[in-house]
């Protein structure tokens, strides 16, 4: 099962008085997630949108057992950490520690898509 995730900074100064919008999707459930978050910075609200997404997955597993996940964000920062190839800034390895629990409940992978294909961008003014 493809699901996607990634974040949207929004203006300074918005209403929402929010850093970013933190999405993820999961197109073949129909499920979309739209937050605002207050990040202290990209990767921040993207490790944000992923831990969503996972929890979401482990919190409803009556729709998602004997499925393989298969996960793609665009920040390559995030993928290359969960997946082992960059170091981890210490302020966010908890959030990775979090992330790589999931990872050996759940053996999803994780990859990287462009930006322009990351289907939740299409979706975000839905």
């Amino acid at each position: 099962m493809e699901c996607y995730f990634g974040s949207y900074e929004l203006p300074h100064n918005n209403q929402l008085k929010k850093s970013a919008v933190v999405i993820f999707s999961i197109p073949e459930l129909g499920i979309k997630f739209k937050a605002p978050f207050d990040g202290v910075d990209k990767d921040h609200t993207d490790y944000a949108s992923l831990l969503s997404l996972l929890e979401f997955i482990d919190s409803n597993q009556k729709y998602f057992s004997n499925h393989t996940y298969q996960i793609y964000g665009n920040n390559l920062d995030i993928i290359n950490q969960v997946n082992h190839r960059e170091q981890t800034p210490l302020k966010f390895t908890p959030l990775l520690e979090k992330a790589l629990n999931y990872r050996k409940k759940y053996h999803f992978s994780i990859e990287w898509i462009a930006t322009k294909s990351n289907p939740i961008y299409q979706q975000l003014f839905d």
